[in-house]
């Protein structure tokens, strides 16, 4: 298996911090159901834990989006609790075993964290041992900032600073240029060079389909559909399911 050995390890990141995250891509794929194409990992991840988080930030409607949440993790003989219900959030992610944070928009997402001032308490939790599970925005806010999402600036968060549980940056939905289009907007490819023209960070051009196992300092690249990594100054690297990829410099 190949090893990637380029990520830049983020200042801000403890050195010592435990890290145990699974970032999915995207929650539905074509023809299937939520969650169905990533629901084997996502209990194996979690193991003897029965008992789940949810965080429904993203969307506009949060008790529907937990119906369909906990709907599905009931499948999984999973106990899903919305944090919306609560009246002090920051202590349902104190006592809470994993976490799950949902799609949607990127930048409501991460200005109900401030606005419920999560950010600290999160990061401290997973750095503690909480399993965190993100998908699309929820892999989003995992990244030091969101300046990779797709989506469109719906609300202006306190910052565009996250959660930072990882040194890099993720382009969910990730899509390769495709010579054949007439589309004369800009591609993904373009978009993340523009972000390098500003920024430093790597980013992983995470497809649908794809997701990424992070153990500590160390993560795996699973999935069906693999991944292209993009560093400043360099050409993209293209990786495949099963290739692992380390979070710090050789």
């Amino acid at each position: 298996m190949r090893q990637f050995n380029s990520f830049e390890k983020s200042e801000k990141s403890e050195k010592n911090m435990t890290r145990k995250l699974l970032l999915i891509s995207n929650s539905i794929m074509h023809g299937r159901e939520y969650l169905d194409h990533c629901a084997d990992e996502i209990v194996e991840f979690l193991g003897s834990v029965k008992s789940i988080l949810f965080i429904p930030y993203a969307l506009f409607d949060f008790n529907e989006y937990e119906t369909i949440a906990k709907k599905r993790f009931q499948k999984l003989d999973i106990v899903l609790n919305s944090i919306h219900h609560a009246q002090n959030p920051a202590k349902e992610v104190t006592d809470a075993q994993a976490i799950f944070i949902g799609g949607g928009n990127t930048f409501r997402l991460l200005n109900h964290l401030y606005k419920n001032d999560l950010i600290k308490s999160i990061k401290k939790r997973v750095g503690e041992g909480m399993l965190y599970i993100g998908a699309s925005a929820g892999s989003n806010v995992a990244c030091p900032t969101i300046k990779t999402t797709n989506d469109m600036p719906i609300v202006q968060p306190p910052s565009l600073h996250a959660l930072d549980l990882i040194p890099f940056q993720i382009n969910p939905h990730y899509v390769d240029p495709d010579p054949r289009s007439k589309h004369k907007g800009e591609t993904r490819t373009q978009r993340i060079k523009e972000f390098h023209e500003e920024n430093d960070s790597s980013v992983i051009g995470l497809r649908e389909g794809s997701w990424l196992r992070v153990e500590n300092k160390t993560i795996q690249l699973k999935g069906s559909t693999g991944a292209k990594i993009f560093q400043k100054g360099k050409k993209p690297v293209e990786y495949t399911s099963k290739n692992y990829l380390d979070l710090t410099n050789p």
